[in-house]
């Protein structure tokens, strides 16, 4: 047998690097892990979690507004620089934790960028180190996409830059209609920005209920932003107070910053992947199977650079079946089917399983549609005409829920609990037979009748 520097080397510290690296370390293994960056990849450093904290801040103004309502006098500010300091502390202190328990696995850290020269070797670039390894994972992660050939593309931002802007702009373009885009808009608006979300497509969310776009859609014009559909740039241009949009449908806005959320790519460019022999798919992904091997023997990878379910719970659970896959001779595979995910806009979303349409595709004997929308208890004094919408899909030949959509405050809570019912594969009767909470939003999942639309609104 060949004698390797080191049993497993991973490239990438995100979520998903992290966890492969971990497991395998605790369990004996000699292994190192390199990332570029910093450690916790993009959730930890540049998405979900820096994310859901300015979703967090931007949310207190609807907050308060509400709060006056119930009799509450509030006289609010917001500082910026203060909650982006305090933001970046926190982000540190968790990428220190992440890096802390790799330590504490006895896996390597290598800051640098590892770059495959062959099969079993990688070289760690600046460095002059080169090492090699009798397995190694590819874990890279995603980066966001930009369309180079728009002239004046220089100068937008993505997501990433988001984080970390000097000031707050008083006027902001958003451009792509994914969860990414809308997340964005919620949380500049809400931090009391002048906010245009523009998207090609006919409605946001693409892949997402049909009533779930459409209903999201208008709840967040409600909340202030301007949506155009249909349209997308044909140039930005910089001006002597901002940035000129020039849209494809004629129109013109200026705004002080152009954010694009137009999607994310796989993480693949200088890594060499050709030289060591690893294949891509059709889309530039990482081409592996369903035990995460890629095209090269002793080379795996796992996560969004896969491209097959891009959450970062669901890259921790591809991370455990790679472990126990290769180092625990349990061979398993992660189980795409009901993964519950979350929209964190503002009101947010939270679906498992299938859409309507889906359904009405997969079921053989057709689909039983049940839907509500009701105003909430909690703006019952403040004239709001915001909107819950809940949606449940049921199989109507074998009654079971194969669908719960929900938008509105606390839907992604809610959803984490729907999600077990749906992966149990339970039927609407056992949904009719729960007992409800009340009063609560949630009691509507287990209380809904009537088949189709239903309108329960108090107001």
């Amino acid at each position: 047998m060949a004698d390797y520097d080191y049993d497993l080397f991973v490239i990438g510290a995100g979520s998903g690097g992290v966890r492969a690296a971990r497991l395998t370390g605790l369990g004996g293994k000699k292994v190192a892990i390199a990332e570029e960056f910093r450690v916790g990849g993009t959730c930890v450093v540049r998405g979900c979690v820096p994310k859901k904290f300015m979703v967090m801040a931007s949310d207190f103004a609807h907050q308060f507004n509400t709060a006056e309502g119930y009799g509450w006098t509030v006289e609010a500010s917001f500082d910026w620089p203060k909650f982006i300091q305090a933001k970046d502390v926190e982000i540190a202190r968790l990428s220190g934790i992440y890096a802390a328990n790799l330590g504490k696995a006895g896996v390597e850290l290598i800051h640098g960028r590892a770059v495959l020269k062959d099969a079993h070797t990688v070289e760690i670039i600046g460095k002059n180190q080169t090492i090699t390894a009798e397995r190694i994972l590819i874990a890279t992660g995603g980066r966001p996409w930009m369309p180079d050939e728009l002239p004046g593309i220089e100068h937008a931002i993505t997501s990433e830059e988001a984080f970390h802007l000097p000031e707050l702009p008083k006027r902001i373009l958003i451009a792509g209609g994914g969860y990414i885009a809308v997340e964005f808009a919620g949380i500049f608006a809400g931090l009391g920005v002048e906010t245009t979300l523009i998207y090609r497509g006919p409605n946001i969310l693409r892949g997402f209920d049909d009533d779930v776009r459409a209903h999201l859609a208008g709840e967040i014009e409600k909340r202030g932003i301007k949506v155009i559909l249909g349209c997308q740039h044909s140039e930005i241009r910089k001006t002597a107070t901002g940035l000129l949009n020039v849209l494809e449908n004629g129109m013109e806005l200026e705004t002080d910053v152009v954010m694009f959320a137009t999607g994310r790519v796989p993480h693949v460019k200088g890594l060499g992947l050709e030289v060591a022999g690893v294949e891509l798919d059709e889309k530039g992904a990482i081409k592996v199977d369903a035990l995460s091997r890629t095209t090269v023997d002793n080379i795996w990878s796992i996560g969004d650079v896969t491209d097959r379910m891009n959450l970062t719970p669901v890259a921790i659970r591809e991370a455990v079946a790679f472990h126990e896959t290769v180092y625990r001779d349990n061979p398993q595979h992660f189980d795409y089917e009901a993964v519950a995910t979350a929209v964190f806009s503002q009101p947010p979303v939270g679906v498992v399983g299938l859409t309507e349409s889906e359904a009405r595709h997969t079921c053989a004997r057709g689909v039983d549609v049940y839907v509500t929308r009701f105003r909430p208890m909690k703006y019952a004094f403040t004239g709001s005409d915001e909107r819950v919408l809940m949606k449940l899909v049921v199989d109507a030949d074998t009654d079971r829920v194969v669908g719960v959509h929900i938008v509105g405050p606390e839907a992604p809570e809610m959803i984490q609990l729907a999600a077990i019912a749906v992966k149990a594969g339970l039927t609407k009767a056992q949904w009719d037979a729960t007992c409800a909470v009340h009063p609560t939003m949630a009691e509507e999942l287990v209380t809904l009748k009537v088949k189709q639309s239903q309108d329960v609104s108090a107001g």
